[in-house]
């Protein structure tokens, strides 16, 4: 009986049907892009808002005050006599009622100064100018209570967390393309209700598992793309990483011409909803179908994949090699049961750890040069897009494991010497600053490749995911990271993620290459690689 590359060969590694499914599937990494950085257009800190004395609502509509009015009437008067006052988060201790004059509400208290009038913190009574431009203002995610806007991206980071374990196991278990679409209808229907949600608690619930879901679009169609074409062409993985890079550089006009926070959150999420067409043109990897004892399935996928390749299967195709690996639950222990499978889990473990602190400590060190967010975001995604092609250039020419470690290596002393360059050469602190963003981007996208590559499709999808899901724990710690050492010596966290850096551009030199091998089908195949 032929083996499943055999057949895949003889039915077209990369023909039209690959190329239609492929180009569908990238559609994911763009709207999984706009989730994960939605963040920045979604909670944006209001310019201009106050915090309003009991009373003055009632007495702006008895005087007919603007916002304007209101705001010259009781903040002015406190930001004059008091400059390090801003009105924002604390009010003067007065109650004002009907008595009060319209046209001095303040002249009750003149014999004292306003500067000796008794403050009160703010804690709901602020005033915006635009009240649902975000979940800042939607919420009163100011003052005391800004630090739950890092609560919500670091509850979808939980979110995309879970969704490695969970769905990453179940895409193993119940198939990729089901997963696919129940986490794509996840995702639509967690967005909407994020949306319109009544309040924080809710809103964070279901940005929680709007993560869950997201992560499982993500990860189940990049595998599917990965199993469904020939060992030569797998660098389509990298190629859906641009389409996530194009979905952040697509987010920032999404934003400048939806002008309120809700609006932004369902462009971006019903999207998803059109996923669930894909039912009928996109189907379930053969080669889990085959892992699965679905021989038959299986062989009528290839026909059909043969039949839009313009290709034709030979009769003695009628049965394609099963793999004897027993069929069972996927656990952790199965990846780190044998030697050369634990040695895999555990650099690749630390590989997506230490590519997820850095990378996001960079972009949050590095910063934006200029005012405008919108333009400034497109930029910054634009920076990526010379890594990809750079990894499209060299990852067929010398292989995976090279590029993969020489990015990391470039990125660890391009971290170093940006930590020891002097304050007044910015442009050249910048500039290497960049190079080793784009070295970390290289080694990001290059992870996801090799980690594919090396595990067997019965493990294949809940490997990669566990693997990755420490990426979204690096994500989680790098703010915390970056902040608090910046606290001791402000280039104290990029020696952390230089000696990072280096020491995993080490040891994924210690990976075998897959330049050119077939997909391992059990863990058996993986101990025989070289």
């Amino acid at each position: 009986m032929p083996s499943f590359d055999e057949v895949l060969k003889e039915a077209g590694e990369f023909g039209r049907f690959q190329k239609r499914v492929f180009f569908l599937l990238c559609q994911t990494g763009i709207t999984f892009s706009f989730l994960f950085a939605s963040v920045v257009f979604l909670g944006p800190a209001p310019d201009n808002y106050w915090c309003r004395i009991p009373g003055a609502a009632e007495l702006s509509e008895r005087c007919g005050w603007t916002l304007e009015e209101e705001q010259n009437f009781t903040v002015l008067p406190l930001h004059l006599e008091n400059g390090s006052s801003s009105g924002k988060c604390e009010r003067l201790d007065i109650v004002w009622d009907t008595s009060v004059s319209c046209t001095s509400p303040l002249a009750r208290y003149r014999n004292r100064s306003v500067g000796n009038l008794p403050l009160a913190a703010c804690h709901d009574n602020w005033v915006y100018k635009q009240p649902h431009s975000s979940i800042v203002s939607e919420y009163n995610l100011v003052c005391g209570n800004a630090w739950m806007l890092d609560l919500s991206q670091a509850i979808l980071s939980l979110g995309f967390l879970a969704g490695s374990f969970t769905l990453g196991y179940a895409a193993d278990r119940y198939g990729r393309l089901l997963i696919y679409l129940l986490s794509c209808l996840g995702v639509g229907i967690c967005g909407i209700i994020v949306a319109f949600a009544p309040n924080f608690t809710v809103f964070l619930i279901f940005r929680f598992l709007q993560g869950v879901f997201g992560k499982g679009t993500w990860m189940t169609c990049y595998v599917i793309v990965t199993e469904i074409v020939g060992s030569d062409q797998r660098i389509v993985g990298i190629v859906i990483q641009m389409f996530f890079t194009l979905g952040i550089m697509i987010l920032p006009g999404i934003a400048y011409l939806v002008p309120t926070w809700q609006g932004i959150q369902l462009v971006i999420s019903l999207p998803n909803f059109l996923f669930l067409l894909y039912y009928w043109v996109v189907p379930e990897s053969p080669r889990w179908l085959l892992t699965r004892k679905k021989g038959e399935k299986a062989l009528k996928i290839m026909h059909n994949i043969a039949k839009h390749n313009g290709k034709y299967l030979s009769p003695h195709y009628s049965e394609i090699t099963i793999s004897n690996e027993e069929v069972s639950n996927p656990s952790f222990l199965d990846l780190v049961r044998t030697p050369r499978m634990r040695r895999n889990t555990l650099i690749f473990m630390y590989a997506w750890f230490t590519s997820a602190l850095i990378y996001q400590g960079l972009v949050m060190r590095l910063g934006i040069i200029g005012g405008n967010l919108y333009l400034d975001f497109f930029i910054s995604g634009a920076v990526e897009l010379p890594a990809a092609l750079l990894i499209l250039l060299t990852i067929d020419r010398i292989g995976r494991r090279l590029p993969f470690g020489i990015s990391n290596i470039v990125a660890g002393i391009a971290c170093l010497i940006t930590a020891f360059l002097p304050e007044d050469m910015p442009w050249i602190k910048t500039t290497v600053a960049t190079l080793g963003r784009l070295g970390i981007t290289m080694a990001f996208e290059i992870v996801y490749l090799v980690n594919s590559e090396l595990y067997p499709t019965t493990l294949r999808n809940f490997g990669v995911s566990l693997c990755s899901s420490l990426c979204d724990l690096g994500g989680i710690i790098a703010p915390f990271l970056l902040f608090r050492l910046a606290t001791i010596w402000l280039e104290l966290p990029l020696i952390i993620f230089s000696i990072l850096a280096v020491v995993c551009g080490l040891l994924v030199l210690l990976l075998p290459e897959t330049k050119g091998i077939s997909l391992p089908e059990t863990v058996e195949d993986v101990e025989q690689i070289s």
